[in-house]
C-alpha cells in the first residue's frame, strides 16, 4: 500500500480493526462484545472495497456489507433475547441466572444461543455462513484477505469460546451434535470447493472455509475434554501463520505476475525461489503434513475428538486432510516442475523477510511442538478453573 494516496486510511482501519479483535477476544459482557464486534467488522468492510478501480472489490465488499449486515442484526438479537431472560448482559450473571433457570425457558435460551452461533458464523466462516469468503478474498487486496483469514476469524471463536464455556454449560450439551454435523459439512465443502479452483486467491478461500470445520471440532467436544480449548488454541496460532504466511507469498506473485491464476505459478521456482519454497512450506503444513506446525495442532483436535466419543468426526478429519493435500501438491507441482517463459523476478526483501520469519516459526514450532502445546494447555487450565464446565 506504500505511495497509495490513501495509505494512511488504510493503516488506520488496520489499526481500528486490531483494537476491535482485542476487545472482542477479552470480553465478558455481551454487549460490549457486539461493540468489540462492530468496531472490528466495519472497518473490514472498507477494506475489502479498498481497491475502489476494482470490479471484483467493489463486488467483494457489497456482498460482505450485507452480509455482515445481517450476521450483526442476528447476533444483536440473540443477545436481546438472552437480556430479556436473564436481565443482564454480563456472562458471570448470565451464568448464575441460567443455573436456576425454569425448564419452561429453555427453548428461548437455546433459541439464543443459535442466534448468536448463527451471528458469529460470519467471521467463524463456518457453513452456511461461507458465501462471502471466496468472493471476499478474491476481490480483495490480498494483505487484507490475509488479515481476514488468520485475525478476524481467530477473534470471533475467541468470542464463541466465552459463549459456550461461560454461559451455557447446562444447555451446550444439546447442541454439540449439531455442532459436530456443522464442523463435518464445514470441512467437506471447503476442501472439495478447493480442489476445483483456477484461482490461488480462491482455493486458499475454500481451504480457510475448511480449517474453519477443523477448529469448530475444539468447540463440539469442550464440555467433554479440556483437550478440546487446546486444541483449538493451538490449531488457532498455527493456522494464522501458515495463511498469512501462505496469502503473502499470493500477494507478492500477484504482485509481479499481475495474477493470481494458478497458471501464473507454473515455474515459479525458478523466477521467485523464496517466494516459492515459503508458499511450498506453508501449503504443507496447512495440509498437516509432519513435522511441520499444522500436523501437531490438528493431531491435538482429532486426538480431543477421540477422547470426547467424537471418533467419527476425528476420522473425517483425517480424510478431509488427505483431501486437501491434493490441491496443495498441485500448486508445489506447478511451481517445481511446470515450465514458465517469465524471466527472473526481483523479490522485494520487506516481503521476502517476513515471510522467512513465518517461515522459520512454522518449521521451529514444527520441530518443538511443546512449545506452544505447554502454552496452550496452561492457558487452557487457568481458564477452565476460573469457568469450570
Amino acid at each position: 500500500m506504500k505511495g497509495n494516496s490513501n495509505e494512511r486510511i488504510y493503516y488506520s482501519l488496520l489499526l481500528f480493526t486490531a483494537i476491535g479483535m482485542t476487545m472482542l477476544s477479552f470480553a465478558v459482557d455481551l454487549l460490549v462484545m457486539f461493540v468489540a464486534w462492530e468496531l472490528m467488522s466495519l472497518p473490514t468492510f472498507i477494506l475489502a472495497g479498498y481497491n475502489k478501480q476494482d470490479k471484483l472489490s467493489n463486488e467483494a465488499a457489497v456482498k460482505f456489507f450485507i452480509l455482515g449486515a445481517l450476521s450483526s442484526g442476528i447476533l444483536l438479537y440473540g443477545i436481546s433475547i438472552m437480556f430479556g431472560i436473564t436481565g443482564s448482559t454480563n456472562l458471570d450473571v448470565i451464568s448464575q441466572s441460567l443455573t436456576s433457570l425454569s425448564p419452561d425457558m429453555l427453548p428461548f435460551v437455546i433459541f439464543s444461543t443459535i442466534s448468536i452461533l448463527a451471528g458469529l458464523g460470519l467471521k467463524l466462516s463456518i457453513v452456511p455462513f461461507h458465501m462471502w469468503i471466496p468472493d471476499t478474498y478474491e476481490g480483495s487486496p490480498t494483505t487484507v484477505s490475509a488479515l481476514l483469514s488468520a485475525a478476524t476469524k481467530k477473534a470471533g471463536f475467541a468470542a464463541a469460546i466465552r459463549i459456550f464455556v461461560v454461559i451455557f454449560p447446562l444447555f451446550y450439551f444439546d447442541l454439540s451434535l449439531a455442532l459436530s454435523i456443522v464442523a463435518l459439512v464445514t470441512m467437506t465443502l471447503g476442501n472439495l470447493a478447493a480442489l476445483t479452483q483456477k484461482s490461488i486467491t480462491r482455493m486458499l478461500a475454500y481451504s480457510s472455509i475448511a480449517q474453519a470445520g477443523y477448529l469448530l471440532i475444539g468447540i463440539v467436544v469442550l464440555p467433554y475434554t479440556d483437550l478440546g480449548l487446546t486444541g483449538l488454541l493451538y490449531h488457532s496460532f498455527n493456522h494464522a501463520v501458515l495463511q498469512a504466511s501462505a496469502f503473502l507469498a499470493a500477494a507478492l506473485v500477484r504482485l509481479k505476475t499481475s495474477g493470481s491464476d494458478l497458471s501464473n505459478y507454473n515455474g515459479l521456482s525458478k523466477i521467485m525461489p523464496i517466494t516459492s519454497f515459503c508458499l511450498a512450506l506453508s501449503l504443507l503444513g496447512l495440509a498437516g503434513i509432519p513435522p511441520l506446525n499444522g500436523f501437531w495442532s490438528k493431531l491435538v483436535l482429532f486426538a480431543a475428538a477421540v477422547d470426547a466419543g467424537y471418533a467419527w468426526l476425528a476420522l473425517a478429519g483425517l480424510v478431509n486432510s488427505a483431501i486437501s493435500v491434493a490441491y496443495y501438491l498441485l500448486v508445489i507441482k506447478r511451481m517445481y516442475m511446470d515450465e514458465t517463459t517469465l524471466k527472473k523476478i526481483q523479490e522485494p526483501l520487506t516481503f521476502v523477510s517476513v515471510l522467512v520469519f513465518a517461515s522459520i516459526i512454522i518449521v521451529f514450532t514444527g520441530i518443538f511442538p511443546n512449545l506452544l502445546y505447554d502454552l496452550t494447555n496452561d492457558i487452557t487450565i487457568s481458564f477452565f478453573t476460573k469457568n469450570p464446565v
